[in-house]
């Protein structure tokens, strides 16, 4: 769980991901269910399945291991919020999955996504593949935050990120960019997340503020 949460006052998420690198995340080095500390570094695709509802047959999200993505501290006592991290993990994975396979239509990424929320990651993924950029790199994300309903059935989820080691290249040039020099690396989120009928939790809107993390 996290250590402590932030105001969920930030600006709009699609507005923030048309900044370089907000919102960059990827695959890890060896199972993306790893946390940090685990795994080794071997440079091969990468896949993990959620345990949130198990019952429930999901995709399998597949990463190259030139996007290496941390989850740190990625755990809860309480299993329904455990459920919402798993889920909230997953739907950033499918993400930039849908980004390096320069897929924006991504039914991976639908899949933890409502109807509406898939509009906004769709935006945010064309962000990039428009302008024909995958991305590379490390990206740690740490300090989730679980907030339930009362009645369990929707979440708010919260969790930072550090952009110092991610970049994007360029499909077709090969160039490399990382952020701006000056550009604060780290990026706070608050996903508001709800339950499908079968079991699985989705996002339904994202916010994201440059330098919001907690220090």
């Amino acid at each position: 769980m996290a250590r402590r949460a932030l105001t969920t006052t930030a600006t709009a998420f699609a507005t923030a991901a048309a900044l370089l690198l907000t919102a960059c995340g990827g695959g890890d080095d060896a199972s993306s269910d790893d946390i940090k500390g685990a795994g080794d570094n071997s440079p091969r695709p990468t896949a993990s399945k959620s345990s949130a509802a198990p019952d429930v047959k999901r995709p399998v999200i597949k990463l190259p291991g030139s996007f290496q993505l941390k989850f740190e501290n990625w755990t809860s006592s309480d299993p329904v919020e455990q459920a919402v991290l798993d889920d909230g993990k997953e739907q950033l994975r499918a993400g930039y999955e849908a980004i390096i396979e320069n897929d924006p239509d991504s039914k991976n990424r639908a899949f933890y996504d409502t109807k509406n929320g898939f509009l906004q990651s769709r935006q945010w993924i064309k962000s990039y593949t428009d302008k024909n950029l995958a991305v590379i790199g490390k990206l740690p994300v740490f300090d989730p935050k679980v907030t339930l309903s009362k009645d369990k059935a929707a979440a708010s989820l919260s969790y930072c990120t550090d952009e110092s080691k991610a970049s994007t290249r360029n499909r077709k040039t090969g160039e490399v960019k990382g952020n701006p020099a000056g550009t604060d690396p780290e990026v706070f989120y608050v996903i508001s997340m709800g339950k499908s009928p079968q079991g699985v939790w989705q996002a339904v809107s994202a916010r994201s503020e440059r330098g919001g993390c907690p220090q």
